[in-house]
């Protein structure tokens, strides 16, 4: 029974010396699935790529990041939407609001954000949601797309218990990262007002390392040590977190189990 790491761009030029080791190093380590996440239109082949020669093992997904999002968005969306039906796809994303850099095309990541929440509806797959200084313009567009027809994770999260509170009442799911492993993160301390059902997990790699790889770039194998952090806040073993939050992953993904 093995882990499931739900957020990778390992297809990334980061990964590019030394992609098949990560990849060895991740089923060494248990890794029995990867999910990646899309960015953009320059990153669809690299994705796909991916995903070709590692069948069975990577699964992708097809969104718009927020930061991705200008003026010209409507155009990248009709060319993204041309491909869902192209191949499988296990979730759109990575989709969402970032206020966090920039502020300057607020109205057009709600509305590419939105447009995507759609497709999601229309296609019967979950959303992967990015979100950072944007919690209440995320769940405004939730609420206007038809809510109980949506299904999904935040991704990397580490909001507070009120945003908690609400992600719990719209059914979705928390993306877990190395985040959580942080010395000064409040993120333990909120998560016990949630289920470990509630929880995926994820590396984000390259981005956001855990402790004790921090400084590194991340990867796949280092899930272990979030896991073990989860398994700590809720006091269960290695194993019984391995499950639960493998089983919570299917139960969301379901294109990974066809």
């Amino acid at each position: 029974m093995g882990i499931i790491d739900t957020h990778s761009h390992l297809y990334l030029e980061e990964f590019d010396n030394d992609r098949e080791d990560a990849i060895r190093r991740a089923q060494v380590a248990d890794i029995e699935s990867i999910l990646l996440p899309n960015i953009d239109l320059s990153s669809i082949d690299r994705m796909h790529a991916l995903c070709d020669l590692h069948p069975n093992f990577a699964y992708p997904m097809m969104g718009l990041h927020p930061t991705s999002v200008d003026k010209d968005y409507p155009g990248i969306l009709r060319k993204m939407e041309s491909l869902l039906h192209t191949r499988p796809y296990c979730a759109i994303g990575e989709i969402g609001i970032d206020l966090y850099w920039d502020k300057t095309y607020l109205k057009e990541q709600k509305a590419a954000f939105e447009e995507q929440l759609q497709w999601s509806i229309d296609l019967d797959l979950p959303v992967a949601i990015h979100t950072r200084e944007a919690f209440p313009e995320v769940f405004d567009s939730i609420y206007k797309i038809k809510k109980d027809k949506l299904k999904g994770v935040f991704h990397s999260f580490s909001g507070k218990e009120a945003h908690l509170k609400e992600i719990k009442k719209l059914g979705f799911k928390l993306g877990i990262g190395g985040v959580v492993t942080y010395k000064n993160t409040k993120l333990p301390e909120t998560l016990m007002h949630a289920s470990i059902e509630d929880i995926v997990l994820e590396t984000d790699s390259p981005f956001l390392p855990p402790v004790p790889h921090r400084g590194k770039r991340n990867e796949p194998s280092y899930i272990r040590e979030t896991l073990a952090k989860i398994a700590s806040i809720y006091t269960l073993s290695f194993e019984e977190t391995t499950e639960i939050t493998r089983r919570n992953t299917y139960e969301l993904f379901k294109k990974i189990c066809s």
